[in-house]
This record gives C-alpha cells, structure tokens and sequence, in this order.
C-alpha cells in the first residue's frame, strides 16, 4: 500500500469514525424517546422487524464493527444480550466478533504496515510492538491474554499481531477461545452498570 493511499485509508476511517459516534448519539437519543431502554420489549421490536434475517443481520452488524470502527463495540455486544438474550445474544455477539476479527488480521497481513497505522494509534501501535523485544512467544501469550481480559483495544491488537511472526494456529486459538470469556464478562459489566445508572435515574 502506497503512502497516498495509507494517508486515504486513515482519513476514511477517521471519517467514518466520527460519522459512527453521531449516529450512535442520535440513535440513543431517538431509541431513548421511544423508550426502547425502559421497555426491552421496543428494543426487540425494532431488531425482529428483519424476521428470520434479524440474526443474521446482527451478526453482520458486529463483523462491521470490528473491521470499520463505525461503532464501540461494546455497545453492540450489550445490545446483542438485551435484544436475544443472553444465550442466543452471546453466541451471536461470538460469532460476528470472531468472524471479523479473523477478517481484520487477514487484512492486516495482506496489505502490510502501512494499513495497520493507519487505522492504530502510533502510541498504541508502538506500546505493543515493543512487547517483541521479549521475543516473539512472549508477545504471543501477551495476546492471547489481553484478548480474553475485557478492556483491552482487541481490534488494535488483532492488526497489530498481523505485523508479526504469529501462527495463524496460535491466533485462531488466542481468538476462538479468549473471545468467550471476553464478551461474556463485558456483557455482564455493561449490564450491570447500565441498570445501576437506570435505577439512579429512576428510569
């Protein structure tokens, strides 16, 4: 990738960025008027109104998120758990994070540095990178770990990982594995903070 198109690439997803952040504002502002926070039943409503596809449509929602920034993740996951459930919303949060992710790192190796930059900050970039001066299995199980702590800049470090001499074996199974606990233990922070500050709120 050229330096002309890294500096393109950058500014898309800046752009993109900020474009997702005011419509998630809007959109919480509009979902909080009709109140799809106080009735969970309005909030499912909205996402079955795509019938058999709402799964699907979800699922593809997240591989977005992950490989496009449009949203915080976070958000989506916990919208996964209040709209199907916290079984079916976590295999479905599971599954569209764990598809994107191997979809990010395949980016990451194919076109290089220079897209990997673009898109991580270079503070970020060069705190983790500097974990390789440990050598390569300790960068790996620093991974595998901060991929499974809820938290930590996964998609940042999925990118990141591409750019070094980790076995796509040891990435899936850092992925497939460290992801469950992850989402499940964000979802149940998120929730709970969300009902605590409803119930302050009186809401």
């Amino acid at each position: 990738m050229s330096e002309a198109s890294a500096k393109y690439v950058k500014t898309s997803f800046k752009f993109f960025s900020i474009l997702g952040i005011l419509a998630m504002i809007a959109a919480v502002i509009w979902l909080f008027e009709i109140g799809a926070f106080q009735n969970q039943a309005v909030l499912k409503g909205l996402i079955y109104r795509a019938g058999i596809f709402a799964p699907i449509v979800f699922i593809l929602i997240q591989i977005i998120q992950v490989v496009i920034p449009i949203i915080p993740g976070g958000i989506a996951v916990v919208v996964g758990v209040a709209v199907f459930g916290p079984i079916e919303g976590f295999i479905y949060n599971y599954v569209g994070i764990v598809l994107g992710s191997i979809i990010l790192y395949t980016l990451g190796q194919r076109y290089g540095q220079s897209l990997v930059k673009a898109i991580v900050k270079e503070t970020t970039y060069d705190k983790y990178m500097a974990k390789l001066d440990r050598g390569q299995k300790a960068f790996n199980w620093i991974f595998a770990f901060l991929i499974a702590a809820p938290m930590a800049p996964d998609d940042a470090l999925v990118l990141i990982a591409s750019q070094t001499k980790m076995s796509w074996r040891f990435f899936l199974t850092s992925i497939i594995l460290g992801k469950a606990p992850a989402i499940m233990a964000y979802s149940a922070i998120v929730m709970f903070g969300t009902k605590t500050i409803f119930r302050f709120f009186g809401l």
